[in-house]
């Protein structure tokens, strides 16, 4: 079955469904063949594979009934040959189908999912809660990252790269605001490229940062990325200084936003923690510790002054 993605493209509406590989093999393989065997180079003797009939299979339609999207989740519990054709990019196909993955996963009982994403993918899996773990290898001729989301708990968070993953995701899913708590806006981790990035498209789009710092002298002498960012977004930024004993003493660290993701430390010197993407009430919880602590703070306001 060929694909036509310019026709595919004028429909404008699609639908997400679970599907049996019996059901549904012609379009699931035209879907997969366009974007790994054509597009990618992908052997055809490697995309398909003896796993298709034992797995459940999701499939995205647009609103003529041709295939737009696919998607599996295997026996051993890893969701894979996630593909969406060229002109629904960026329309919202590719989350609705995880979606749609991850709730038959829970419907299944199972505790967790894992998934091998291409590393030009990393953002869009850490948006859904997705986290790194081991180093990167090579599929297919193709750089990829396992990733882990746990179902019924929050996710581990181990190492720079999965606390950069799980701070990007609380970032993502942000509605109007995301609060910050941090010791001395977490080198490593606050000043990486991607971080500053995400936070300015926040920002530019009508978001405020809220940021408590315990130690506002270091971001200053190393010129921290998002001093000069604040000093340019003034209406998004707000910096402020804990100066209370009581509240120095905190040794934690984490940020939240206003849909329910969140990303803890519970030591804040270190990346090691946890997340999850989905809890409003956790969230909730990190609300109400962290505003008695922002009324309490003094303005940055020799963040102002540093000529960035």
């Amino acid at each position: 079955m060929s694909i036509n993605g310019s026709q595919a493209q004028a429909a404008g509406e699609f639908t997400v469904a679970i599907v049996e590989f019996a059901d549904a093999r012609a379009d699931l393989h035209a879907v997969r063949e366009h974007v790994f065997i054509v597009e990618q180079g992908v052997p055809a003797e490697i995309e398909r594979d003896a796993l298709d009939p034992l797995c459940r299979h999701v499939i995205a339609r647009d609103a003529d009934d041709q295939p737009i999207g696919a998607g599996r989740l295997t026996p051993d519990r890893r969701i894979g040959r996630m593909a969406v054709l060229p002109d629904w990019r960026g329309r919202g196909v590719g989350e609705a189908m995880l979606q749609a993955l991850v709730e038959e996963a829970c419907q299944l009982g199972w505790h967790e999912v894992s998934l091998h994403a291409q590393v030009s993918a990393l953002t869009f899996y850490s948006r859904h809660g997705f986290v790194p773990y081991d180093p990167r290898f090579v599929e297919a001729g193709i750089d990829h990252q396992s990733m882990r989301r746990r179902l019924d708990a929050a996710t581990p968070v181990e190492g720079r790269e999965a606390a950069q993953a799980a701070l990007l995701g609380v970032i993502a899913g942000a509605r109007r605001q995301l609060l910050i708590y941090s010791r001395e806006l977490d080198p490593g981790l606050l000043d990486q490229s991607e971080v500053v990035s995400a936070l300015r498209r926040f920002a530019t789009g009508g978001g405020e940062i809220r940021i408590l710092l315990q130690d506002t002298a270091t971001p200053q002498r190393a010129l921290a990325p998002l001093l000069g960012l604040g000093q340019r977004l003034t209406t998004a930024f707000a910096f402020r200084a804990i100066e209370e004993p009581i509240d120095r003493d905190y040794p934690s660290a984490y940020a939240a936003n206003d849909r329910g993701g969140w990303y803890f430390r519970a030591l804040g010197h270190r990346f090691e923690g946890e997340c999850r993407m989905d809890d409003p009430a956790r969230v909730r919880q990190l609300h109400a510790l962290f505003e008695p602590v922002w009324e309490r703070a003094r303005p940055c306001s020799e963040f102002r002054a540093l000529g960035l």
